[in-house]
């Protein structure tokens, strides 16, 4: 199959977890035997034409001279190109800034957008974005041949409002089997003596709520925040807590080793994330063997059940801290790992993607 990959800035992952899944899942298909092109923003830091056997298109992308406004152009010459390459497949992930060119698709290829979260609830976007995004919602489900939701909530919230099925496939992880100390050393850092939150640096991943329980703590351990924060929220963030002698801003950090060790030697790892769906982010902390302190909604406790702790408020962040025993939880770790290797393996999404891919061939 001749199979495209549109949605993301590109691979090599630079940025988050779409780039991160779309990375795994590119290499795979190219592994089976496939000819898979992704597309790249023009401002990615690869600018091969290939990786490691998968192709790479530059696409131009104005957002870090425009703003919000860039992704529109971008999604749309993306589209475009799309039209003189004969594809059997393509896989929209998102549909934020592309589904109002959605009837632009080449008419010879099955469109199958994955759903993502649930953009139109974001707390960082006015009520008019929000309304433009209900409305993308619509057109990405009413345009698309197949859709793909990321976890059973995004499903069950299609099928309610849309009367739409979909196809459940997560995302997954590797599991991390090779920590080294001498990572985490370079940052001055002790093995289960730091606390961690590794996100986009947005509202709605209840980055304050996190940081302000942080503040209130008695515990007094280094709290990391890594995430690029040379965004406008970013740079409030980092002053609101720069009096916050144990808060350090790490800033983005993209190599997968150094991530894993940061995430497997932490004492507590924080997931605040409240609209996606099953967030790469939280299955590499589960992969990582992190002991994880989540934001208590279904899109999380679909994940990870029991083996959690859960919060919802300051108070709850503050109370986690100070009472902390870490070592009584190490159930929590161990299930987590099991359900990596039994749900959540690359190798097996790879496969369902496959097969669905074989399935809805024009």
């Amino acid at each position: 199959m001749k199979i495209a990959i549109l949605g993301t800035r590109g691979i090599p992952n630079h940025y988050g977890g779409f780039e991160q899944f779309a990375e795994h899942l590119a290499l795979g298909l190219q592994q089976r035997s496939h000819d898979v092109t992704v597309y790249s923003s023009h401002t990615h830091p690869y600018k091969e034409n290939t990786f490691h056997g998968v192709k790479i298109i530059h696409i131009y992308d104005p957002e870090e001279k425009v703003g919000t406004a860039g992704q529109f152009v971008y999604d749309f010459l993306s589209i475009m190109d799309t039209r003189s390459q004969n594809y059997d497949i393509i896989l929209q992930l998102g549909y934020t800034s592309s589904s109002i060119f959605f009837k632009l698709h080449p008419k010879t290829a099955t469109l199958i957008t994955n759903m993502d979260g649930l953009e139109h609830r974001r707390s960082k976007y006015s009520s008019k974005v929000q309304t433009f995004l209900r409305w993308a919602e619509s057109l990405a489900v009413k345009q698309s041949h197949v859709l793909v939701s990321d976890s059973l909530g995004i499903q069950e919230y299609l099928h309610k409002k849309y009367t739409v099925d979909s196809t459940y496939i997560p995302y997954g992880a590797k599991i991390f089997k090779k920590p080294q100390e001498e990572i985490i050393s370079d940052y001055q850092l002790t093995p289960y003596q730091y606390n961690l939150l590794i996100a986009r640096l947005e509202p709605e991943n209840s980055i304050e709520i996190i940081l302000d329980g942080v503040s209130k703590a008695n515990n007094t351990l280094p709290f990391l925040v890594i995430g690029n924060h040379n965004t406008k929220y970013g740079k409030y963030l980092k002053n609101r807590y720069k009096g916050k002698s144990n808060i350090t801003f790490l800033g983005g950090i993209y190599d997968q080793n150094k991530l894993n060790n940061l995430r497997h030697y932490s004492k507590l790892y924080f997931h605040g994330h409240t609209v996606g769906g099953t967030n790469p982010s939280l299955l590499e902390a589960m992969a990582s063997q992190s002991l994880i302190c989540a934001h208590n909604n279904i899109f999380n406790a679909a994940i990870l059940g029991i083996d959690s702790l859960y919060f919802k408020n300051i108070d709850d962040i503050t109370t986690i801290l100070n009472t902390l025993i870490r070592e009584i939880h190490q159930n929590k770790i161990t299930n987590n790992i099991e359900k990596i290797k039994e749900k959540y393996n690359y190798k097996s999404i790879i496969f369902q993607y496959e097969a669905l891919f074989k399935r809805h061939l024009k």
